[in-house]
């Protein structure tokens, strides 16, 4: 009973934690996601102004409107592929990196019970990766009200939002793509227990996204798309609009959910019986 007990005590989420806000990838992840709004607004500065009377029919034609406008610009440049990345940096970087410096088997060894392990280091990579998803709207919504402005967000349909109520919307979009980046978590997570190499754990995953995002233009899948795992990454955009439609956003929750828990499941499968050399 008392070794049950001491086991459950191994590897507290704030020792874990701790330990990798201190590396450096930790960040230098965050600060360049924080200094992606500044980069942005840098571009548009030394741009070419938009032409006068021209009619606004993209979003980025919208983003210098007002701070709502930049921040949604921001999320929008981001959700498909940076958002991707940094998911699978902190998920797939869990197990594989401790294998990769031959710590492995020491942690095991504690003991610290293999589930506990895996579900001590998804907790801090989620925590890590929801704050990377969170500074990204707050420095944009920040920097885009003190440049351009606290007014309407304008949508390209020609819709308007009011501030307070685009912000709130905001808010609801990081919060829809924390869930739908759920399953490129599932994805690392299973790759840096199958794999050795943090890269290969990495890259295997941004490479999946990529490969479910080509195969979703392809239009002779018919209705099959709709099971890709990337099908719905935009759906948050019936976020910003007036009357919200949810059908899109209910598919791309649940299409999330299922695939992070069938990656999730077999990555503790995989890792339970895997053979611990490292």
């Amino acid at each position: 009973m008392s070794t049950t007990v001491e086991e459950a005590r191994t590897l507290p989420v704030r020792v874990e934690l701790a330990r990798q806000w201190r590396r450096r990838r930790t960040q230098v992840t965050l600060a360049l996601f924080a200094l992606l709004p500044v980069i942005l607004w840098i571009a548009f500065s030394v741009g070419d102004d938009p032409t006068p009377g021209a009619a606004a029919t993209s979003l980025t034609d919208l983003a210098q409107a007002s701070g709502p406008n930049f921040a949604v610009f921001a999320l929008f440049s981001s959700a498909s592929f940076l958002f991707v990345v940094v998911v699978a940096l902190f998920f797939g970087d869990t197990v594989a990196s401790e294998a990769s410096w031959s710590s492995l088997r020491y942690l095991l060894a504690i003991p610290v019970p293999r589930v506990r392990l895996l579900r001590q280091k998804a907790i801090v990579a989620a925590v890590l990766s929801l704050s990377t998803l969170v500074v990204l709207p707050v420095v944009a919504v920040l920097l885009g009200t003190v440049v351009y402005g606290a007014g309407d967000y304008l949508s390209p349909t020609g819709e308007s939002l009011p501030y307070g109520t685009a912000l709130v919307r905001i808010l609801l979009t990081v919060v829809y793509l924390a869930i739908h980046l759920l399953w490129v978590a599932g994805v690392a997570t299973l790759l840096s227990v199958v794999t050795d190499a943090p890269l290969g754990a990495v890259g295997g995953a941004v490479l999946v996204s990529i490969l479910s995002q080509i195969l979703d233009t392809v239009d002779a899948l018919g209705s099959l798309r709709n099971l890709l795992p990337t099908h719905e990454v935009f759906a948050f955009a019936d976020l910003l609009t007036l009357d919200v439609d949810g059908t899109d956003l209910a598919r791309g929750v649940l299409s999330a959910l299922v695939w992070c828990i069938a990656f999730g499941a077999t990555a503790v499968w995989w890792f339970r019986r895997k053979d611990i050399t490292s």
